[in-house]
């Protein structure tokens, strides 16, 4: 059930933010180590995990799959593999992760496995996942739009071969196949057919991690993955910060001219820190690596840019509200397959950023934003994280910006308004 709306004012800076941040692990990450270790040989650590209402939700859907998860520790989870079985009932909250990770798992299973989450997760597209599944055998019945609420009929095995899928709605699409894919009997080859995928720097740490669970991908050929049958080992996975969940923090030291750093940043990391600094260098910003981690400078300058962000798509909101305070307009485009995350992410912001101000011109794959004299409005989050943390970056310059629902950011960083109201102390 979600939780109560907790209406929240956003804080205003009254000088230069400059802090050290210390954030939780990447959920990304640690959605995949824990589904790699629910399917591998042996026990798995994992080091630094997220605990959200994400993460949260997928120990529940794998421990109604019969894998022992021990998520006591806030710092260590420990998962051991069992034989996957049903019956079981999988609440997938609005997590596209879970919606996309663990239908592949199910099929394996011995047993019946229902999926279903909150209203919304009904309306987040699922229908070339399943029909791969389908492809591949799978029996399987989803509601009459082709997504939630979703049964699979997991025979103890999945054969496996060859599918095709369109993966331009989401790149979770082709991570929900892999990740299970050498537990099929034949491995699998995936090819895509459709316009571009999206977030590709997360195609990438997938297969990253598969190999780093013994699998062999074989990613070669463009828009064809293959994964050879044969076994996932038990490990040890320590998880990143989580870029994404730290860009709201970068854009408060981008907005109030200060300097924030990400403590415990690695010197290589799967997540797409590059393509991050290019765009927060483009809009006015420094960044810089050292020892002590990944750190963000604002230069007292925020300019427009013109961005194609189909590759770190997941940072469009924030990125946005920078936008929207930005010296000059700015084009972002390249984001259509938004639309079907948390919220229509690209009409949410279309209609938010209006609100406080901002002149907007809507495109199907993105948004034109003309930056005005912004003011204090209500602030809608749609029960999307982003949407929250878009509003909060505008709420350090503009006075008056109240969100209507500041809870919806326990599905990546629970702590996040005292961590934001402790930032702006700092100012």
């Amino acid at each position: 059930m979600a939780a109560e709306l907790r209406p929240w004012l956003a804080p205003s800076a009254t000088g230069p933010v400059t802090t050290t941040v210390r954030l939780p692990g990447s959920k990304s990450m640690t959605a995949r180590a824990m589904v790699l270790a629910a399917l591998a040989d042996g026990r798995s650590v994992i080091e630094a995990p997220l605990r959200a209402r994400d993460t949260t939700l997928m120990a529940a859907g794998l421990r109604a799959l019969g894998v022992t998860v021990d998520t006591a520790a806030d710092d260590r989870w420990v998962i051991e593999p069992g034989p996957l079985r049903g019956p079981a009932r999988i609440d997938v909250g609005l997590a596209g992760t879970i919606m996309r990770f663990l239908p592949p798992a199910a099929a394996l299973a011995d047993g019946t496995v229902e999926f279903d989450g909150d209203p919304h997760a009904r309306k987040r597209p699922m229908g070339p996942i399943l029909g791969a599944l389908r492809s591949l055998g799978v029996r399987l019945e989803a509601s009459p739009t082709g997504g939630l609420p979703l049964t699979v009929h997991g025979a103890g095995l999945v054969e496996g071969g060859e599918a095709v899928v369109d993966a331009s709605g989401s790149s979770q699409f082709v991570s929900g196949l892999l990740l299970s894919a050498a537990r099929f009997t034949k491995g699998l080859t995936l090819r895509h057919e459709g316009p571009p995928v999206p977030s590709a720097p997360h195609l990438r740490m997938t297969t990253h991690m598969l190999r780093a669970a013994g699998a062999a991908v074989d990613e070669s050929t463009p828009d064809v993955w293959v994964v050879e049958p044969g076994p996932l080992h038990g490990r040890t996975w320590v998880i990143e910060p989580d870029l994404s969940g730290a860009l709201p923090f970068f854009a408060a030291a981008m907005v109030t001219g200060g300097e924030v750093t990400l403590a415990g940043w690695p010197a290589a990391s799967w997540q797409p820190v590059e393509q991050l600094a290019e765009l927060l260098t483009a809009l006015g910003g420094e960044v810089t690596r050292s020892a002590a981690g990944l750190t963000v400078r604002g230069t007292g300058t925020l300019r427009g840019i013109t961005a194609d962000l189909s590759e770190v798509s997941e940072m469009t909101p924030v990125i946005s509200a920078l936008a929207a305070l930005a010296d000059g307009p700015s084009e972002l485009r390249g984001v259509e397959h938004i639309r079907g995350h948390e919220t229509d992410r690209i009409a949410a912001l279309a209609t938010e950023l209006g609100k406080v101000g901002a002149g907007i011109t809507e495109f199907p794959d993105g948004l034109r934003i003309e930056p005005g004299p912004l003011h204090g409005a209500s602030f809608e989050t749609y029960a999307d994280h982003r949407m929250a943390h878009a509003a909060a970056v505008i709420g350090l310059s503009v006075p008056g910006v109240q969100l209507t629902d500041v809870g919806c950011t326990s599905k990546t960083l629970p702590e996040f308004p005292e961590l934001w109201a402790e930032l702006t102390t700092r100012s």
